[in-house]
């Protein structure tokens, strides 16, 4: 099983589609595939239909058994199968953005969800994480539990700005691990017709040379038009532009990311 992170510091980069628009082409794919919402917003969660704010069962639920005195990782119960094979969801509830307060004084609360997933680790080819976009013990736990990290950046000025602070945040916290995974940066929502928007990307690949994707994720109507149906993009239309770039982007990752036997 491998699994990836998607993560960045500022809001509204287009996180949660690329989470949504990978594990949908994974699944279809044949991969047996796991998407897991550690942001307190919820948005992975209420894309396929579940409310952050009164469901039942959740991650939320993983971290508190293992704050007990008999720690308990086992996310099974509230893992949900989606309508569509090979895709299921460890959803949020929005009760997880109290977990910082509830946790600090605890120690080993970054590597729950790390120890969750190996609960669950012959059960499927990969996890994706939808990390929040703040640092704190959700997006530590995203760090820890990842073999590889994926850093959507909207390709404008102020988003660019932001991407130091998160580049920053990946180091110090790789820095404790044996084997610091690898990451990549994924420009998103990119309009070819704006100066702007190329000279942007220009700048991503001359100042991470060896982390930026050299191809980009183009505004497409069909993500919105997914997210407000439930649906993977992929699904929804397989043959979009949108599509087309994260089969592309997929296909690289899978060249250095196959899942263990």
């Amino acid at each position: 099983m491998k699994i990836w992170a998607v993560s960045n510091q500022k809001g509204g980069v287009g996180k949660t589609t690329t989470v949504v628009s990978l594990g949908g082409l994974l699944s279809s794919w044949g991969y047996k595939t796991l998407l897991v919402d550690l942001d307190p917003h919820g948005s992975l969660t209420s894309y396929f239909k579940h409310n952050p704010d009164s469901i039942d069962g959740s991650v939320y639920n993983v971290f508190q058994n293992a704050s007990r005195k008999h720690k308990d990782y086992n996310p099974r119960q509230y893992i949900i199968k989606t309508e569509f094979p090979d895709l299921s969801i460890l959803p949020a509830s929005t009760a997880i953005a109290t977990l910082d307060r509830q946790v600090a004084s605890q120690g080993g609360m970054g590597l729950v969800i790390a120890n969750a997933l190996a609960e669950v680790s012959e059960e499927y080819d990969y996890v994706i994480i939808d990390s929040p976009p703040m640092l704190g013990v959700l997006m530590v736990n995203a760090l820890a539990a990842c073999d590889y990290l994926i850093v959507p950046v909207i390709t404008e000025y102020l988003a660019l700005q932001g991407l130091d602070r998160m580049i920053n945040t990946i180091k110090m916290v790789f820095k404790s691990r044996k084997s610091p995974p690898g990451y990549k940066i994924i420009p998103t929502m990119f309009d070819k017709r704006t100066r702007a928007a190329s000279e942007c990307r220009d700048v991503l690949t001359q100042k991470y040379p060896n982390n930026a994707w050299d191809d980009f994720i183009p505004i497409d109507t069909k993500l919105r038009e997914a997210s407000s149906l439930g649906v993977p993009a992929s699904i929804y239309d397989p043959t979009s532009k949108a599509v087309a770039s994260y089969s592309n982007l997929l296909d690289e990752l899978l060249e250095n990311n196959i899942p263990d036997e």
